[in-house]
């Protein structure tokens, strides 16, 4: 019996994850993946693990185990607080809201804010993610000028003079996928044209603590607290499994992220949120993040030496501060997807870029590369097996 009938209007406008189904592929034996964006399981700090666990046990006992607010385990919040101080955002803890991952405040963003047809406005390219939660309600994306430094407040501006736009989407920290970092001067430019055009802004903000070189930068939500969803996760600096998530938002956006999440999922897991806030509130956090950093610098490094010795001069590259993704791109009419599976062939797997651009057709000669999950000889095979499947 088919139920094709029964489906939703929306499904229409659905899809599986490109990276998800491009990591099916990187399983194959053999396989060397500079595709996802994945932790390396060395960085997650399995040595304190039982540790943890005995003193989330030992201290909440059964409450670590019971249904609890929907808007966060208390005890994670108030260490979120201190966490999020050290950003330069100030907040209580009645103003944070715990999710199951970052990803799950995206979609409760897509749910209370985008009606069918509404404009939201994000960068070219942008995080896969963040369309994949947003594309489902149906909106119109108004596309955003990015250069080296990330977005270009006047492309920001002359979509907002426009009028229309319900809120704007950014990673401007290493961002996913190209690694650029929206400079200190661009952030002061945008703060101040959001809060002119009393607009709201999400920064979507992974891997801001993954800094290899260089000063730690505001957020935008440091300069303009009054428009800005402020969204991150613990997933990239202790364990992605646990999908412990976690936002900042004006008092009536939040009042509805929790009502939206009380019909999803009631609240994230217990025991999981006790171990963050354990992992925070003991320092645990502070004294593990150098280890992840000495891990991934290295291998950062590695890839942009590979690089440098291995693609064809008609290429270019960025060349983040930190964060788990470099964005290369080739010359005009080179079809990366094609690239893609003739590098699959040689047992080197990436993700083409054009995934990540709302404009169809846009993108074709992109490709995002992943450092995390090879060691740093691994990394200059795949480079070079991969320029000369280029060549």
């Amino acid at each position: 019996m088919g139920f094709d009938h029964l489906l939703a209007d929306r499904t229409r406008a659905m899809d599986v994850n490109v990276i998800r189904e491009i990591l099916k592929v990187v399983s194959q034996p053999g396989m060397v993946s500079l595709a996802g964006g994945i932790p390396a399981p060395e960085s997650f700090p399995m040595e304190i693990m039982r540790d943890l666990t005995s003193i989330v046990i030992d201290k909440y006992a059964s409450k670590a185990f019971q249904y609890d607010p929907t808007e966060g385990f208390g005890p994670l919040r108030e260490a979120l607080v201190d966490y999020l101080r050290q950003k330069g955002i100030k907040s209580t803890k009645e103003e944070i809201l715990v999710a199951s991952g970052s990803q799950g405040v995206l979609d409760a963003i897509g749910k209370v804010l985008i009606s069918k047809g509404d404009l939201v406005a994000v960068e070219a390219p942008t995080y896969l993610g963040a369309l994949q939660a947003f594309t489902p309600y149906e909106p119109h994306y108004v596309r955003l000028d990015t250069d080296d430094d990330g977005l270009d407040p006047a492309s920001l501006e002359k979509a907002l003079d426009r009028g229309g736009i319900k809120f704007i989407y950014l990673v401007p920290t290493f961002q996913n996928p190209t690694g650029r970092t929206i400079t200190l001067e661009r952030r002061r430019q945008i703060a101040a044209i959001i809060k002119k055009y009393n607009a709201l802004l999400v920064e979507d903000d992974p891997y801001g603590s993954l800094r290899y070189r260089g000063q730690d930068i505001p957020t935008i939500q440091s300069l303009a607290p009054g428009n800005v969803v402020y969204i991150s996760t613990l997933s990239k600096v202790f364990a992605p499994g646990l999908r412990i998530g976690f936002c900042v938002a004006p008092e009536l956006i939040r009042k509805w992220l929790v009502i939206v999440k009380q019909g999803t999922d009631l609240h994230s897991s217990t025991f999981n949120q006790a171990l963050a806030a354990e992992y925070i509130a003991g320092g645990f956090l502070e004294r593990h993040l150098p280890n992840i950093i000495n891990l991934y610098r290295p291998k950062q490094e590695a890839m942009l030496s590979a690089l440098d010795s291995h693609m064809p001069d008609d290429f270019t590259w960025s060349r983040p501060e930190g964060g788990m993704f470099i964005w290369a791109e080739g010359p005009r009419g080179l079809d990366m997807e094609k690239l893609y599976w003739k590098a699959v062939e040689k047992k080197v797997a990436f993700v083409p870029g054009k995934y990540f651009y709302t404009d169809p057709g846009e993108g074709m000669e992109t490709m995002r590369l992943n450092f995390t999950m090879a060691d740093e000889k691994t990394i200059d095979w795949a480079i070079k097996t991969l320029s000369e499947c280029i060549r």
